[in-house]
């Protein structure tokens, strides 16, 4: 049984509880299928771009110094995802949902966010159970084989737009309990009516002394 997988188009999923892009997958077989329970492993290939000055200075908490990227820059992980593809005998389509977290302590959130304009690199690694009938009809079970792979460059845009569904114009920090209790009474003791307000005020505040 051969299987062979394809990344035809990429889009912003609609009313969804959480942001989740839609990668459309074509999943096609050398005979005919019942089924496939099919899991990926999605990572970000970011040494398949190029980057302008901007998006390199915003991604230096990840990879250091641009002089550096040629080293320090390695595949990461994205996410995991499954799905059961249904009976097909040439080829079937599938969508693989892939939730965007706006998390700043996940690295796929902070590479995301440095990001201007152009594509993302994606790999997408494959694994699974295949259904399927022998030549005398009985029903077989056979494994997706490790080596079973697809790349895909997701456009910025679908990424942005999906964010921007869920999250108009903010991101999101997580911050430790008593980081946060303390920032609370700051914004109570100030009598300020938002957290950008505390922000903003903590930020014009002027250092005491001088970073060596």
């Amino acid at each position: 049984m051969q299987l062979h997988f394809q990344i035809e188009s990429a889009e912003s999923v609609p009313f969804s509880a959480t942001p989740l892009v839609s990668l459309k997958l074509r999943v096609s077989a050398s005979q005919p299928v019942q089924a496939v329970a099919l899991r990926c492993q999605v990572r970000i290939e970011p040494q398949k771009r190029r980057y302008s000055e901007l998006e390199a200075h915003d991604l230096d908490d990840l990879f250091g110094l641009p002089e550096r990227f040629g080293d320090t820059m390695r595949p990461f992980l994205w996410t995991h995802t499954n799905t059961l593809v249904p009976a097909f005998s040439d080829h079937g389509l599938v969508d693989l949902h892939l939730p965007c977290p706006y998390d700043f302590g996940l690295a796929a959130t902070q590479y995301f966010h440095a990001l201007a304009a152009g594509e993302v690199p994606l790999l997408l690694l494959f694994s699974g159970t295949i259904f399927h009938q022998s030549s005398t009809g009985a029903l077989t079970v056979t494994p997706v084989p490790w080596s079973k792979e697809a790349q895909f460059r997701l456009p910025v845009q679908v990424l942005k737009q999906t964010l921007d569904q869920h999250y108009p114009n903010s991101a999101g920090l997580r911050l430790r309990r008593d980081v946060f209790d303390r920032l609370r009474h700051f914004k109570s003791e100030q009598g300020l009516a938002t957290w950008e307000q505390a922000i903003e005020r903590l930020l014009e505040k002027e250092p005491t002394e001088a970073r060596p």
